[in-house]
């Protein structure tokens, strides 16, 4: 999460009413500012802040200037923590929930939480906010009107296989999350499966360095290998099956054609929308091509 010097609470915050219940709480996917002023009201308002990761959590608290007590909830002290959330609760006491970046339970631990409190009859309330899986498929340039969000691969590589193997024909765009030492061996596992379908590497969302790199799996795979594994988690996005693939050859032989009767401005914008390729890529592309003929010249 980036951070800079804590600003003093000078900020508008709304009037919100905080009864008993649990509070699920968006928090930023990565740009610290990337939060609601609702959600900040409501993590100054309730008795308790239960989170994955106090130190993560506590960092984001102290640039908001912001003192509610916290707790830690993760996958391995929720069956001795959740009683104890719960019991607060039925108490009189109100429990924000948050996980260390964008929407809790979504890859991240807290349904039991969710069920226990339907159960008991606790209310509850989500308020919405980031969240990575959404963030790298609107930027993907995939089609997004059906999508299939399949959180992590599993670590073994038959696991993995038998996942992609089994949803290899679902006609909508895959949505994944990977963690920087397996995103090599997935991106081959997926080549191997999905074949040639294009695929989004997402990172570093919402921040300075934010990266999206497109291509098919087995050419991510090689640019990977031969520059080194990024840092931070990754969000795999990939395109349905069926649609029509352009190799880089393709788009350079369609350029050239472009070019006869357009600037490099308007065919990069015609191809960008023929394609799905990205205007600025394309656009760079015939730039390092036009440098390429007039040196020599």
């Amino acid at each position: 999460m980036e951070n800079s010097k804590s600003p003093p609470r000078s900020y508008f915050l709304p009037d919100v009413t905080i009864i008993p219940g649990l509070y699920i709480v968006a928090t930023p996917i990565g740009n610290i500012s990337d939060i609601t002023l609702r959600a900040l009201a409501t993590l100054i308002k309730v008795s308790t802040i239960a989170c994955e990761d106090t130190r993560v959590t506590k960092k984001l608290l102290d640039f908001y200037d912001i003192e509610t007590p916290y707790l830690s909830y993760h996958e391995h002290n929720a069956n001795q923590r959740r009683p104890e959330i719960l019991d607060k609760i039925h108490q009189g006491h109100s429990v924000a929930l948050v996980s260390d970046a964008g929407m809790p339970l979504i890859s991240d631990p807290g349904y039991k939480l969710i069920r226990d409190c339907i159960q008991q009859d606790i209310p509850i309330t989500c308020l919405p906010g980031p969240t990575a899986s959404l963030t790298g498929l609107v930027l993907s340039g995939a089609p997004p009107d059906r999508f299939m969000f399949m959180g992590f691969l599993p670590d073994k590589k038959a696991a993995r296989l038998k996942v992609l193997q089994e949803i290899q024909d679902v006609q909508t765009t895959l949505i994944f999350y990977e963690s920087p030492k397996r995103l090599i061996k997935s991106l081959d596992d997926i080549s191997e499966v999905l074949k040639d379908r294009p695929v989004i590497v997402a990172r570093e969302l919402t921040k300075y360095y934010e990266e999206m790199r497109r291509g098919l799996p087995g050419e991510l795979k090689d640019f990977y290998e031969k520059n080194g594994i990024p840092k931070g988690e990754a969000v795999l996005v990939i395109h349905p099956p069926g649609e029509k693939k352009y190799t880089i050859e393709e788009i350079e032989a369609l350029l050239k054609e472009e070019l006869k009767a357009h600037s490099l401005k308007d065919a990069a914008t015609h191809l960008a929308t023929k394609t799905g390729w990205p205007r600025r890529e394309i656009y760079n592309r015939g730039l390092e091509s036009r440098e390429a003929s007039e040196n020599l010249e």
